[in-house]
């Protein structure tokens, strides 16, 4: 059993909701900071990289020089992409402002879920551990999976649809979880892809 007293995770916050990601790894009493610089990814024992905007996002990380390591850091560590941070996980991507960092074998379209007037919320059955639950989760110009590869794991799918999705340490959403007060999805990242000490 992990030990979250023991565990630091990072939180991407170059752009997005990073600080709602925060506050929830706190109501588990897990130490987390923000992660805007290479050394910020030090001694981190995985990292959620948020929602947002992808095409911004993608220009910080070389902006800020910060790509590279965190690619490195993708092939080692527990990571979670929600949103446009399944966007930034993902193989390939519709929009080639977006330089994806290519660690889950996925290709998306960006906002295929509809603009952000046609945002939505609902509760998906995802299936952890061999059994399901019910999540709460919000579409907020949410990206859809268009190709999954060998290896890829489908945890749930909307209207036919996978939205929530493993390979190996790397798991992704097309939607949010943060904005909700429903923990579910925090916990299994921290129980089944961050290695306790």
């Amino acid at each position: 059993m992990i030990n979250f007293a023991d565990v630091t995770i990072g939180v991407l916050a170059l752009q997005g909701d990073f600080e709602r990601h925060r506050f929830r790894l706190g109501r588990l009493g897990v130490a987390n900071r923000e992660v805007r610089l290479p050394e910020d990814m030090d001694n981190l024992d995985g990292l959620i990289i948020p929602g947002g905007e992808s095409t911004t996002m993608s220009l910080l990380l070389d902006r800020f020089g910060i790509r590279y390591k965190l690619r490195t850091f993708c092939g080692t560590k527990g990571i979670w992409g929600t949103c446009a941070g399944m966007i930034m996980l993902a193989s390939e991507v519709d929009d080639s402002r977006i330089k994806p960092l290519g660690v889950i074998d996925i290709g998306v379209a960006r906002n295929a879920y509809g603009r952000q007037v046609f945002s939505f919320f609902t509760n998906l059955l995802v299936s952890l551990n061999g059994s399901s639950t019910s999540v709460p989760a919000s579409f907020i110009r949410a990206p859809m999976v268009t190709r999954i590869g060998a290896g890829v794991e489908v945890l749930a799918k909307y209207e036919g649809l996978p939205v929530l999705l493993r390979q190996n340490n790397i798991m992704v959403s097309s939607f949010h979880t943060e904005l909700d007060d429903d923990l579910t999805l925090t916990e299994f990242f921290l129980k089944h892809f961050i290695s306790g000490k």
